[in-house]
C-alpha cells in the first residue's frame, strides 16, 4: 500500500521553518526524495480513480504543481510553497470539473470542483439554477455529500448577480461564483494506511455533483447536447 511517508511531511516543516534559496538549493536532494514519494502516491491514487471516472492526467508525476512560487504580484516573498500539491484533469469535453489535492502540515485538503468558471459557463449555471434547482439542492442534501464535504464552498457576490431576480427561491446558489469541495485531513489522517482509500473515497463522491453540473454545462436550457 502506497501511504504519505513522515519524512514528506517533516520536510515541508523544515521548509517553512527556512524558506530562502540558500537552505533549499542545501537540500535539493531531499526534496527531490520526498517529491518522488509524492509522485508515488498519486500515481497510485490515479490508478484508482480511473476506477470510477476517467482522468486525462497520464500519471502521478505529471499531476504534480511545481513548489516554486510566482512572487511577482504578491507582498509574500518567500520563494517556495510549503505544500505538495496537483490536480487531475478529466478527460473529454463530456466530463466537466477537476480533482486536487494538497498536503500540508496541518492544512492537508482532498478537493475539487469548479474554480473560476468562464462567464458563458457561470451564467449557463446560474440560469439552470433559476429555472430549477431541485437537482442541486437533492446532490447538496444527500447522506454522503454532507457527510463527506458537508457543504459546497467557493467565493460568492454579495448581492444579486446582474439579470437575475432577488426573489428567486434559489439566491443562495445565484450568489455562487466558485463551486467547490472540500475535505480537511488531519496529519495523523494523512499518514495512515488508508489515506489512499480515503482520498479516493472523496473523490469519488464528487461524482454525483460533477455528473450533474457536467449534463448542465454540455446541454442548452432545452436539454440538447452543445457537443
Amino acid at each position: 500500500m502506497i501511504t504519505i511517508q513522515p519524512t514528506s511531511i517533516d520536510f515541508l516543516k523544515q521548509l517553512k521553518k527556512n524558506n530562502n534559496r540558500d537552505w533549499f538549493n542545501e537540500h535539493k536532494n531531499r526534496f527531490t526524495e520526498e517529491q518522488d514519494k509524492i509522485a508515488a502516491f498519486a500515481d497510485a491514487l490515479l490508478k484508482e480513480m480511473n476506477k470510477h471516472d476517467v482522468i486525462d492526467t497520464v500519471s502521478g508525476k505529471k499531476s504534480l504543481f511545481r513548489i516554486y512560487r510566482d512572487t511577482r504580484f504578491s507582498n509574500d516573498k518567500t520563494p517556495y510553497k510549503c505544500h505538495f500539491s496537483g490536480s487531475f484533469t478529466r478527460a473529454s469535453k463530456s466530463r466537466r470539473g477537476g480533482y486536487y489535492f494538497h498536503i500540508e502540515p496541518g492544512n492537508s485538503i482532498i478537493a475539487g470542483g469548479f474554480w473560476n468558471p468562464d462567464p458563458k459557463d457561470l451564467k449557463r449555471i446560474r440560469d439552470e439554477f433559476a429555472a430549477d434547482a431541485t437537482p442541486m439542492r437533492k446532490i447538496l442534501k444527500s447522506k454522503s455529500f454532507v457527510n463527506t464535504f458537508g457543504k459546497m464552498d467557493g467565493e460568492q457576490v454579495k448581492t444579486t448577480p446582474k439579470g437575475y431576480d432577488a426573489a428567486s427561491p434559489a439566491i443562495d446558489l445565484l450568489r455562487y461564483k466558485q463551486f467547490l469541495l472540500y475535505k480537511n485531513f488531519s496529519d495523523k489522517e494523512v499518514l495512515s494506511n488508508d489515506f489512499l482509500k480515503q482520498a479516493n473515497d472523496t473523490f469519488k463522491n464528487m461524482r454525483p455533483f460533477f455528473d450533474y453540473m457536467s449534463e448542465v454545462l454540455t446541454t442548452d436550457m432545452n436539454g440538447l447536447s452543445l457537443l
